[in-house]
């Protein structure tokens, strides 16, 4: 009797834990860049890591598995990874989730709302609009890096920080 009530129990945890996934891979919040930038301006010891990309971007695309490489290896420190599609807003159904479940990401997805290129000097001046771009910041401390990343070079820059 104890082992049936068991197993209700875990398949019923089993199920709540699949929904949350589920919900998580189908889901992708949709920011402004102030709501964005207030999000990860913050005077703590957490290093956010931001990489701005979008589906059509064959360098963004090639660059991904390692942001997703770090953000599963620094999951339990304070090392953020968001990756920020600047994909427009009617392509997140049809082209970002598909995207984002056939590659099985996991890292926290958001995409960014915005129309014009007004944003860009928001989140660094030394951007120049060009994709991919990543920004780390970390107790206000900005650095912005404006090409193609890899692995070695983001790990680079978390063991310095």
């Amino acid at each position: 009797m104890n082992s049936i009530k068991t197993i209700k129990r875990i398949l019923t945890l089993f199920a709540f834990v699949f929904s949350i996934t589920a919900f998580s891979q189908n889901k992708i919040p949709v920011y402004k860049v102030d709501k964005l930038l207030s999000r990860i301006e913050k005077n703590n010891d957490t290093l956010y890591i931001l990489n701005f990309w979008a589906t059509w971007c064959k360098p963004c695309v090639q660059e991904l598995p390692d942001f997703e490489k770090i953000n599963t290896e620094y999951k339990n420190q304070k090392v953020k990874v968001i990756l920020v599609t600047l994909d427009f807003k009617e392509e997140l159904k049809k082209r970002v989730i598909p995207f984002i479940k056939k590659n099985k990401y996991t890292t926290e997805v958001i995409l960014l709302d915005e129309v014009d290129g007004s944003f860009i000097d928001k989140v660094s001046k030394d951007w120049t609009g060009a994709i991919p771009a990543t920004l780390l910041i970390k107790n206000n401390k900005k650095e912005f890096i404006g090409k193609k990343t890899n692995y070695e070079e983001l790990i680079s820059i978390i063991t310095k920080n």
